[in-house]
């Protein structure tokens, strides 16, 4: 399940229970994914207020992994702070189910909003549909934080945050094969070519119709692009139109609105 790891530093532990091993990493960069379902069991007290009592599995859709994350590396920089050495920021980069960017619950609206309070959100991509294929089928995002730096500046002024629909990389199902990279016809990667794009759009910023977005957010905010780029009307198509209705015809008929006869 570790593709291309190149080793075998892989420490068989709970996150919750890994503060030593973390304070030893002392990381600048952190890569997480944590998992979407966790059950509560695993989850220490402290990170369960508001939880409902029966709760199955993490209501927060990941994101007690990333705030556990926050709590460690904000303790360690006022720890840094007493010593009068400066404080630390790292970038980190976590896979989140697109329900954790929405937040339709106050639970994760309120778990958002502590999360800004001692770290920025740099950027959210929303990931190509069925990215884990073969495995999971969640909708997933990439939300790029930087920890020990507040989301608000101290002149009281917040960052644009950049937001990428970058659900389109190149990438055909392939069936016992999982998604696989796909070349045009002078054999040149039309991944590599997509990649290029959406780093140049991401490291300066930019602001183009239908793919990215900036837009100044909190915690009650939705955190997905969907919510705030514009349409790029120019590659709308009849085939477009046409595939709208039949998916709106499609739902009258589910739902017993109207019936085959009447079409």
């Amino acid at each position: 399940m570790i593709h291309g790891d190149g080793n075998s530093n892989i420490k068989n532990a709970n996150l919750f229970d890994s503060e030593n091993f973390i304070r030893q990493a002392d990381p600048d960069i952190i890569l997480m994914n944590p998992p979407y379902n966790a059950k509560p069991i695993t989850i220490p007290k402290k990170y369960k207020n508001g939880w409902k009592s029966d709760a199955k599995e993490d209501p927060t859709k990941g994101m007690v992994f990333l705030k556990y994350l926050s709590d460690v590396i904000n303790k360690m920089n006022a720890e840094r702070l007493a010593k009068g050495r400066p404080g630390k920021e790292v970038k980190t980069a976590i896979l989140l189910p697109v329900a954790a960017a929405i937040g339709s619950s106050n639970l994760i609206s309120n778990m958002k909003a502590e999360l800004l309070e001692n770290n920025t959100l740099d950027a959210v991509f929303t990931l190509p549909n069925e990215i884990f294929y073969p495995g999971a089928s969640a909708s997933a995002c990439c939300m790029v934080f930087t920890l020990g730096r507040p989301h608000i500046n101290p002149d009281g002024t917040v960052n644009k945050t950049f937001f990428g629909y970058f659900k389109e990389d190149g990438h055909k199902k392939k069936k016992n094969l999982g998604r696989v990279e796909q070349f045009d016809a002078d054999n040149n990667s039309i991944w590599k070519q997509i990649e290029e794009n959406w780093l140049d759009l991401y490291r300066n910023k930019t602001v183009k119709d239908g793919i990215s977005a900036m837009q100044v957010v909190s915690g009650k905010d939705e955190w997905l692009c969907e919510a705030y780029m514009k349409t790029d009307y120019s590659k709308l198509t009849e085939a477009d139109f046409q595939k709208t209705l039949n998916n709106y015809l499609a739902y009258l008929m589910k739902e017993g609105k109207i019936y085959e006869a009447d079409c």
